[in-house]
């Protein structure tokens, strides 16, 4: 049992920081209240004058997958050889050992949704894990979280003059995996029903579509063009499925539409060049204007294009540039939380959620801050990570 006392809570919640105390047990946030009465023998952290936040949690990315510091070795988010490959799970690629993680879980980053990369119409799904682990199995906090779906410049070069040239063939081929999947469940479906009904052929690629077609999990649409974000739309609403959608570099120049939709938006990577013609608008403006017209925002990383440990730096550049502090602190924490379908247990400071918190000396936007402690599970987390291939 662990008591953290005398902290500025900042929750994730409510805009104005608290102080108080916050005692943990079971790696679950038991209670939070002032001068906490606690067992005796329960360890205690004196966080006078510090500042206490939830986990930085991040909705999108390919760490673990894309590994730290390797080549061809340590890349194994994409498979090139078919565009369409939804059976695919992050969950079997993932190296814990990833330094990647490492970092991140040092500066405060406790929870991602990482998975397949946009190269293909259909990639697999993500899943959503802790950063801190030795088996992948026991770092889960959700399997799967959605299912990968892209569009724009990336299928078109991968498989341009194999399946993908244009973004109608794209489209097209998103369709007709959806379309065959929709018929497969319908003949399982009714199989199910009368038992003199033969059930389809076993079809890899369809069963794993069923729990979009499903909505058990939604559609995770890579899409930086203004066009192809509308096209993701289009096509889960043809299909009646949910959608959030991924990157939205373009999305500032129509707020009140993305509003009106209501899809969840994760907004990034932000920072460095546009390296390819569908990134040339991206602004650190997209996550607030977005914001003030009433969308539902995640800042992200896309990790390792950023690295995990920056996600914390890039809400500040997004303050900077004229988004709420506090709604950049949410895009952070609870709403990638939200867009992950995970904040039943991660994302704010409430008692009965995961013990995920950071301990800093000022604000984590900013440069001069330091992380002075990190929980994940309510186990302090290793501030200084040696780069190294041991595990245990």
């Amino acid at each position: 049992m662990l008591c953290i006392r005398n902290g500025q809570i900042h929750d994730g919640i409510h805009k104005a920081a608290k102080k108080a105390d916050i005692l943990i047990d079971g790696g679950k946030i038991v209670k939070i209240g002032q001068k906490l009465p606690v067992p005796k023998g329960t360890e205690e952290l004196d966080a006078t004058g510090k500042m206490v936040y939830p986990g930085f949690v991040e909705a999108h990315g390919h760490i673990g997958l894309d590994n730290y510091g390797m080549g061809i070795e340590g890349h194994d988010y994409n498979e090139s050889n078919d565009s369409v490959t939804p059976q695919m799970r992050a969950i079997d690629g993932i190296q814990p050992a990833d330094f990647g993680l490492r970092e991140a879980a040092a500066a405060g980053v406790t929870t991602i949704g990482t998975g397949p990369g946009s190269a293909n119409v259909l990639g697999g799904t993500f899943v959503a894990i802790k950063t801190v682990g030795v088996r992948v199995d026991d770092m889960v906090v959700k399997n799967p979280v959605a299912m990968k779906c892209a569009f724009g410049e990336n299928p078109k070069r991968v498989h341009k003059g194999k399946s993908v040239d244009t973004r109608m063939g794209n489209a097209a081929k998103l369709r007709e995996a959806l379309t065959k999947a929709r018929e497969y469940l319908k003949k399982k479906e009714a199989a199910e029903a009368d038992d003199s009904k033969k059930e389809p052929t076993f079809d890899f690629k369809c069963e794993s579509l069923i729990p979009v077609l499903k909505k058990e999990i939604p559609l995770k649409a890579h899409a930086h063009q203004l066009n192809d974000m509308f096209t993701a739309i289009r096509i889960a609403k043809e299909f009646d499925v949910d959608l959030t959608l991924e990157h939205c570099t373009e999305g500032h120049l129509a707020p009140e539409l993305f509003a009106a939709e209501g899809y969840p938006m994760a907004v990034g990577p932000t920072f460095g060049s546009a390296t390819k013609i569908e990134l040339r608008r991206k602004t650190w403006e997209t996550p607030g204007i977005l914001d003030k017209a009433g969308c539902k925002v995640s800042i992200i990383t896309d990790s390792p294009v950023i690295p995990q440990k920056y996600l914390p730096l890039c809400a500040g550049l997004a303050v900077k540039a004229g988004m709420d502090p506090f709604h950049a602190l949410q895009a952070i924490t609870i709403n990638p939380a939200k867009h992950l379908g995970i904040a039943d247990r991660v994302g704010s400071i409430e008692a009965g959620k995961d013990a995920d918190l950071v301990i800093t000396n000022g604000n984590p936007f900013t440069p001069e801050t330091t992380v002075l402690h990190v929980f994940i599970n309510g186990n302090p987390v290793d501030l200084k990570p040696a780069d190294t291939t041991t595990v245990i």
